[in-house]
Protein backbone atom coordinates (compact mmCIF):
# COMPACT_ATOMS: atom_id res chain seq x y z
CA UNK A 1 0.00 0.00 0.00
CA UNK A 2 1.30 3.48 -0.97
CA UNK A 3 2.90 5.16 2.33
CA UNK A 4 0.98 8.29 2.11
CA UNK A 5 -2.25 6.88 1.38
CA UNK A 6 -1.82 4.83 4.64
CA UNK A 7 -0.57 7.55 6.48
CA UNK A 8 -4.10 9.00 5.48
CA UNK A 9 -6.03 6.31 6.59
CA UNK A 10 -4.39 6.13 10.24
CA UNK A 11 -5.23 10.05 10.26
CA UNK A 12 -8.14 9.68 9.71
CA UNK A 13 -8.68 6.55 11.98
CA UNK A 14 -7.61 8.49 14.61
CA UNK A 15 -10.15 11.38 14.00
CA UNK A 16 -12.84 9.02 13.68
CA UNK A 17 -11.81 7.69 17.51
CA UNK A 18 -11.29 11.11 18.85
CA UNK A 19 -14.92 12.02 17.31
CA UNK A 20 -16.19 9.17 18.72
CA UNK A 21 -14.54 9.90 21.90
CA UNK A 22 -16.06 13.68 22.05
CA UNK A 23 -19.88 12.50 21.66
CA UNK A 24 -18.91 9.57 24.26
CA UNK A 25 -17.64 12.64 26.48
CA UNK A 26 -20.67 14.78 26.12
CA UNK A 27 -23.13 12.09 26.71
CA UNK A 28 -22.91 12.26 30.75
CA UNK A 29 -25.32 15.07 30.58
CA UNK A 30 -28.04 13.84 29.09
CA UNK A 31 -27.81 10.50 30.84
CA UNK A 32 -28.08 12.77 34.07
CA UNK A 33 -30.93 14.56 32.74
CA UNK A 34 -32.77 11.47 31.87
CA UNK A 35 -31.81 8.87 35.04
CA UNK A 36 -33.29 11.07 37.69
CA UNK A 37 -36.84 10.28 36.35
CA UNK A 38 -36.73 7.21 34.55
CA UNK A 39 -34.62 3.62 35.77
CA UNK A 40 -31.75 2.47 33.71
CA UNK A 41 -33.89 -0.46 31.98
CA UNK A 42 -36.11 2.67 30.43
CA UNK A 43 -33.65 4.55 29.05
CA UNK A 44 -31.63 1.96 27.74
CA UNK A 45 -34.86 0.07 25.99
CA UNK A 46 -35.54 3.41 24.27
CA UNK A 47 -32.03 4.40 23.49
CA UNK A 48 -31.43 1.18 21.83
CA UNK A 49 -34.88 1.24 19.70
CA UNK A 50 -33.92 4.31 18.81
CA UNK A 51 -30.49 3.81 17.50
CA UNK A 52 -31.76 0.18 15.60
CA UNK A 53 -34.69 2.68 13.88
CA UNK A 54 -32.13 4.83 13.02
CA UNK A 55 -29.70 2.46 11.52
CA UNK A 56 -33.06 1.18 9.70
CA UNK A 57 -33.28 3.90 8.37
CA UNK A 58 -30.11 5.04 7.30
CA UNK A 59 -29.76 1.62 5.49
CA UNK A 60 -33.28 2.56 3.50
CA UNK A 61 -32.15 5.99 2.24
CA UNK A 62 -29.29 5.23 0.95
CA UNK A 63 -26.56 6.50 3.22
CA UNK A 64 -24.37 3.43 3.79
CA UNK A 65 -24.74 -0.47 2.84
CA UNK A 66 -25.58 -3.08 5.15
CA UNK A 67 -24.33 -6.39 3.28
CA UNK A 68 -25.23 -9.18 5.79
CA UNK A 69 -27.19 -11.88 3.85
CA UNK A 70 -25.40 -15.18 3.82
CA UNK A 71 -22.27 -13.77 6.25
CA UNK A 72 -21.46 -15.85 9.37
CA UNK A 73 -23.05 -13.29 12.11
CA UNK A 74 -21.24 -14.79 15.14
CA UNK A 75 -18.35 -12.55 15.15
CA UNK A 76 -20.86 -9.65 15.15
CA UNK A 77 -23.19 -11.13 17.59
CA UNK A 78 -19.99 -11.54 20.19
CA UNK A 79 -19.92 -8.15 19.93
CA UNK A 80 -22.45 -7.26 20.53
CA UNK A 81 -22.27 -9.82 23.51
CA UNK A 82 -19.61 -7.20 25.03
CA UNK A 83 -20.90 -4.07 23.86
CA UNK A 84 -23.57 -3.11 24.81
CA UNK A 85 -24.99 -5.74 25.98
CA UNK A 86 -22.34 -6.79 29.15
CA UNK A 87 -21.03 -3.57 29.37
CA UNK A 88 -24.00 -1.69 30.24
CA UNK A 89 -25.29 -4.36 32.43
CA UNK A 90 -22.30 -4.58 34.36
CA UNK A 91 -22.02 -0.67 34.64
CA UNK A 92 -25.30 0.24 35.20
CA UNK A 93 -25.67 -2.14 38.47
CA UNK A 94 -21.96 -1.87 39.21
CA UNK A 95 -22.67 2.12 39.48
CA UNK A 96 -25.87 1.82 41.26
CA UNK A 97 -24.39 -0.46 44.10
CA UNK A 98 -20.92 1.30 44.47
CA UNK A 99 -19.83 5.25 44.55
CA UNK A 100 -19.08 7.51 41.70
CA UNK A 101 -15.00 7.48 42.81
CA UNK A 102 -15.32 3.60 42.46
CA UNK A 103 -16.57 3.08 39.43
CA UNK A 104 -14.21 5.97 37.50
CA UNK A 105 -11.50 4.33 38.90
CA UNK A 106 -12.44 0.74 37.95
CA UNK A 107 -13.75 2.08 34.66
CA UNK A 108 -10.31 4.23 34.13
CA UNK A 109 -8.07 0.70 33.76
CA UNK A 110 -9.72 0.18 30.33
CA UNK A 111 -6.67 0.84 28.24
CA UNK A 112 -4.45 -0.84 30.54
CA UNK A 113 -6.71 -4.49 29.96
CA UNK A 114 -6.96 -3.67 26.64
CA UNK A 115 -3.45 -2.98 25.68
CA UNK A 116 -2.90 -6.57 27.64
CA UNK A 117 -5.43 -8.35 25.74
CA UNK A 118 -4.06 -6.74 22.24
CA UNK A 119 -1.09 -7.88 23.05
CA UNK A 120 -2.10 -11.76 24.14
CA UNK A 121 -5.33 -12.12 21.75
CA UNK A 122 -4.41 -9.97 18.32
CA UNK A 123 -0.57 -10.57 18.97
CA UNK A 124 -0.24 -6.68 18.54
CA UNK A 125 2.61 -6.07 21.60
CA UNK A 126 2.73 -2.30 22.11
CA UNK A 127 5.76 -0.31 22.07
CA UNK A 128 7.59 1.11 25.34
CA UNK A 129 6.82 4.45 24.71
CA UNK A 130 3.11 3.40 24.15
CA UNK A 131 3.01 1.44 27.39
CA UNK A 132 4.25 4.19 29.08
CA UNK A 133 2.12 7.15 27.77
CA UNK A 134 -1.20 4.82 28.44
CA UNK A 135 -0.18 4.93 32.05
CA UNK A 136 0.44 8.31 32.37
CA UNK A 137 -3.08 8.76 30.45
CA UNK A 138 -4.90 6.37 32.76
CA UNK A 139 -3.16 8.20 35.99
CA UNK A 140 -4.42 11.62 34.46
CA UNK A 141 -7.72 9.76 34.51
CA UNK A 142 -7.62 8.01 38.10
CA UNK A 143 -6.57 12.18 39.16
CA UNK A 144 -9.69 13.35 37.58
CA UNK A 145 -12.08 10.79 39.00
CA UNK A 146 -10.47 10.99 42.15
CA UNK A 147 -10.29 14.73 42.62
CA UNK A 148 -13.85 14.38 44.05
CA UNK A 149 -13.27 12.48 47.20
CA UNK A 150 -12.65 8.89 47.28
CA UNK A 151 -15.24 7.20 49.26
CA UNK A 152 -15.92 3.16 49.49
CA UNK A 153 -18.95 1.17 49.20
CA UNK A 154 -17.02 -2.51 50.03
CA UNK A 155 -20.04 -3.75 48.04
CA UNK A 156 -18.28 -6.92 46.48
CA UNK A 157 -21.09 -7.50 44.01
CA UNK A 158 -20.69 -3.99 42.80
CA UNK A 159 -16.87 -4.49 42.77
CA UNK A 160 -17.79 -7.97 40.39
CA UNK A 161 -20.11 -6.12 37.81
CA UNK A 162 -17.67 -3.10 37.21
CA UNK A 163 -15.33 -5.39 36.47
CA UNK A 164 -17.60 -7.32 34.18
CA UNK A 165 -18.04 -3.38 32.26
CA UNK A 166 -14.11 -3.07 32.02
CA UNK A 167 -13.43 -6.57 30.74
CA UNK A 168 -16.84 -6.38 28.46
CA UNK A 169 -15.32 -2.79 27.14
CA UNK A 170 -12.02 -4.28 26.49
CA UNK A 171 -13.41 -7.19 24.86
CA UNK A 172 -15.29 -5.18 22.77
CA UNK A 173 -12.32 -3.35 21.26
CA UNK A 174 -10.38 -6.52 20.65
CA UNK A 175 -13.27 -8.68 18.96
CA UNK A 176 -14.08 -5.40 16.79
CA UNK A 177 -10.42 -5.67 15.40
CA UNK A 178 -11.02 -9.35 14.74
CA UNK A 179 -13.91 -8.73 12.91
CA UNK A 180 -11.77 -6.94 10.21
CA UNK A 181 -14.43 -8.66 7.28
CA UNK A 182 -17.07 -6.96 8.86
CA UNK A 183 -17.93 -2.85 8.01
CA UNK A 184 -18.35 -0.48 11.22
CA UNK A 185 -21.81 0.41 10.25
CA UNK A 186 -22.58 -3.67 9.99
CA UNK A 187 -21.03 -4.22 13.53
CA UNK A 188 -22.93 -1.25 14.64
CA UNK A 189 -26.65 -2.22 13.24
CA UNK A 190 -26.08 -5.66 14.94
CA UNK A 191 -25.13 -3.61 18.12
CA UNK A 192 -28.11 -1.81 18.08
CA UNK A 193 -30.46 -4.87 17.39
CA UNK A 194 -29.01 -6.59 20.28
CA UNK A 195 -29.13 -4.10 22.59
CA UNK A 196 -32.94 -3.05 21.27
CA UNK A 197 -34.28 -6.65 22.16
CA UNK A 198 -32.51 -7.58 24.90
CA UNK A 199 -32.96 -3.86 26.80
CA UNK A 200 -36.50 -4.08 25.91
CA UNK A 201 -37.65 -7.17 27.09
CA UNK A 202 -35.64 -6.49 30.70
CA UNK A 203 -37.71 -2.93 30.54
CA UNK A 204 -41.02 -4.67 29.40
CA UNK A 205 -40.48 -6.97 32.51
CA UNK A 206 -39.61 -4.53 34.97
CA UNK A 207 -42.79 -2.29 33.75
CA UNK A 208 -45.29 -5.22 33.52
CA UNK A 209 -44.39 -6.04 37.52
CA UNK A 210 -44.41 -2.68 38.89
CA UNK A 211 -47.85 -2.34 36.21
CA UNK A 212 -46.52 0.84 34.43
CA UNK A 213 -46.60 0.01 30.31
CA UNK A 214 -48.82 2.04 29.41
CA UNK A 215 -46.10 4.93 30.95
CA UNK A 216 -43.56 3.22 29.54
CA UNK A 217 -44.61 2.72 25.92
CA UNK A 218 -45.80 7.01 25.54
CA UNK A 219 -42.52 8.22 27.65
CA UNK A 220 -40.75 9.94 24.77
CA UNK A 221 -43.87 11.20 23.17
CA UNK A 222 -45.15 13.15 26.31
CA UNK A 223 -41.61 13.80 27.76
CA UNK A 224 -40.00 16.23 25.37
CA UNK A 225 -36.47 16.36 27.64
CA UNK A 226 -36.35 13.18 28.09
CA UNK A 227 -37.15 12.82 24.04
CA UNK A 228 -34.47 15.26 23.10
CA UNK A 229 -32.03 13.42 25.54
CA UNK A 230 -32.85 9.84 23.75
CA UNK A 231 -32.42 11.17 20.14
CA UNK A 232 -28.58 12.22 21.34
CA UNK A 233 -28.13 9.34 23.38
CA UNK A 234 -29.12 7.20 20.52
CA UNK A 235 -28.29 8.47 17.08
CA UNK A 236 -25.00 10.27 18.09
CA UNK A 237 -23.63 7.86 20.53
CA UNK A 238 -25.43 4.92 19.99
CA UNK A 239 -24.93 4.86 15.69
CA UNK A 240 -22.67 8.03 15.17
CA UNK A 241 -20.22 7.31 17.71
CA UNK A 242 -19.98 3.75 17.73
CA UNK A 243 -19.74 3.70 13.97
CA UNK A 244 -16.79 6.16 14.73
CA UNK A 245 -15.30 3.86 17.02
CA UNK A 246 -15.59 0.71 14.82
CA UNK A 247 -14.05 2.27 12.28
CA UNK A 248 -11.27 3.85 14.46
CA UNK A 249 -10.22 0.44 15.98
CA UNK A 250 -10.01 -1.13 12.83
CA UNK A 251 -7.91 1.35 11.29
CA UNK A 252 -5.76 2.36 13.94
CA UNK A 253 -6.07 -1.20 16.13
CA UNK A 254 -7.02 -1.96 19.78
CA UNK A 255 -4.07 -0.10 21.59
CA UNK A 256 -4.14 3.20 19.90
CA UNK A 257 -7.61 3.01 19.99
CA UNK A 258 -7.94 2.54 23.64
CA UNK A 259 -5.47 5.22 24.54
CA UNK A 260 -7.83 7.98 22.73
CA UNK A 261 -10.59 6.51 24.80
CA UNK A 262 -9.52 8.13 27.40
CA UNK A 263 -10.43 11.46 26.18
CA UNK A 264 -13.98 11.16 27.61
CA UNK A 265 -13.29 12.39 30.95
CA UNK A 266 -11.62 14.87 29.90
CA UNK A 267 -14.42 16.25 27.61
CA UNK A 268 -16.29 14.71 30.17
CA UNK A 269 -15.24 17.70 32.51
CA UNK A 270 -14.52 20.50 30.21
CA UNK A 271 -18.15 20.03 29.34
CA UNK A 272 -19.24 20.03 33.20
CA UNK A 273 -17.62 23.71 33.60
CA UNK A 274 -18.44 25.06 30.07
CA UNK A 275 -22.57 23.39 30.47
CA UNK A 276 -23.28 22.65 33.94
CA UNK A 277 -20.78 25.75 35.83
CA UNK A 278 -18.72 23.00 37.96
CA UNK A 279 -16.05 24.12 39.46
CA UNK A 280 -12.11 23.13 37.89
CA UNK A 281 -9.39 22.86 40.19
CA UNK A 282 -5.53 23.20 39.25
CA UNK A 283 -5.44 19.36 39.97
CA UNK A 284 -8.02 18.57 37.55
CA UNK A 285 -5.99 21.21 35.04
CA UNK A 286 -2.57 19.07 35.73
CA UNK A 287 -4.53 15.57 35.56
CA UNK A 288 -5.71 17.16 32.10
CA UNK A 289 -2.47 17.63 30.93
CA UNK A 290 -0.65 14.43 32.09
CA UNK A 291 -4.30 12.70 29.91
CA UNK A 292 -3.22 14.63 26.69
CA UNK A 293 0.63 14.07 27.07
CA UNK A 294 -0.16 9.89 27.67
CA UNK A 295 -2.37 10.31 24.05
CA UNK A 296 -0.21 11.76 22.18
CA UNK A 297 2.69 9.47 23.47
CA UNK A 298 0.89 6.60 23.21
CA UNK A 299 -0.08 7.87 19.17
CA UNK A 300 3.12 9.23 17.84
CA UNK A 301 4.42 6.98 15.11
CA UNK A 302 7.64 7.09 14.39
CA UNK A 303 8.54 8.21 10.25
CA UNK A 304 9.69 5.13 9.63
CA UNK A 305 7.57 2.87 11.46
CA UNK A 306 5.60 0.27 9.49
CA UNK A 307 1.72 -0.23 10.78
CA UNK A 308 1.19 -3.40 12.45
CA UNK A 309 -1.50 -4.16 9.51
CA UNK A 310 0.68 -4.39 7.30
CA UNK A 311 3.21 -6.31 8.60
CA UNK A 312 2.40 -9.72 8.06
CA UNK A 313 2.33 -8.32 4.05
CA UNK A 314 6.36 -7.28 4.32
CA UNK A 315 7.09 -10.75 6.06
CA UNK A 316 5.47 -12.77 3.17
CA UNK A 317 7.45 -10.70 0.41
CA UNK A 318 10.81 -10.96 2.69
CA UNK A 319 10.51 -14.75 2.61
CA UNK A 320 9.33 -14.84 -1.08
CA UNK A 321 12.58 -13.16 -1.94
CA UNK A 322 14.48 -15.49 0.17
CA UNK A 323 12.94 -18.09 -1.50
CA UNK A 324 13.62 -17.04 -4.99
Amino acid sequence: MDMKKENSKQFIGMLASIAASLLFGLSFMFVKQSVNNVSAFTLLSWRFVFAFLAMCLCALLGLFKLNLRGKDLKPLLLIAIFQPLLYYLGETWGIALTTSSESGTVMACVPIVTLILSAVILKEPPTRLQVVSIVVSVLGVLIIVLIKGLSASLNPLGYLLLVVAMLSDSMFVIFSRKAAAYTSTEKTFIMSAAGAVVFTICALIEHASAGTLREFAVLPFVNYDFLFSLLYLSVACSVVAFVLCNYGISVIGATRSASLAVLTTVISVIAGVVFLNEPFSFAQGAATVLVLIGVYGANHMPKNAVPLENMETLEALREKEEGA
